[in-house]
């Protein structure tokens, strides 16, 4: 029996559903939003960095991490790490230590503020 799934490079997963290779779909890890495959890859590309990192955060928070792969990077993460970090969640260090990143700080300690006695 042959997979129905396209053959991607050696010892990459297929996607864990045919709907992500699908730009009408809406892929389960948006599913607070009724983005499609189609805007999400739209928002990817967006000039903003802070749009890209929003978008971006919600995929490595909330996809099935051999689902990432069909859409961005290990580059386009590592350059878009300093405004991911705030959207990660509990994923930011999981996501560091896979891409060997920094174990990053959170939250940073620039944005504390000291207790008022």
């Amino acid at each position: 029996m042959g997979s129905t799934y396209p053959v991607g490079p050696a010892g990459r997963l297929p996607p864990t559903t045919e709907s992500l290779l699908d730009d009408t779909a809406r892929p389960y890890f948006l599913w607070w939003t009724d983005t499609t495959v189609g805007q999400l890859k739209e928002h990817l590309r967006a000039s903003d960095p802070e749009e890209r990192a929003y978008w971006m955060g919600a995929l490595l928070r909330e996809a099935n991490s051999r689902d990432v792969w069909l859409f961005v990077t290990s580059d386009d993460i590592r350059t878009l790490w300093p405004y991911l970090i705030r959207y990660l969640g509990r994923s930011r260090e999981m996501w560091a230590w896979l891409l060997q990143l920094p174990p990053p700080e959170w939250p940073p300690l620039s944005q504390i503020r000291p207790h008022h006695a």
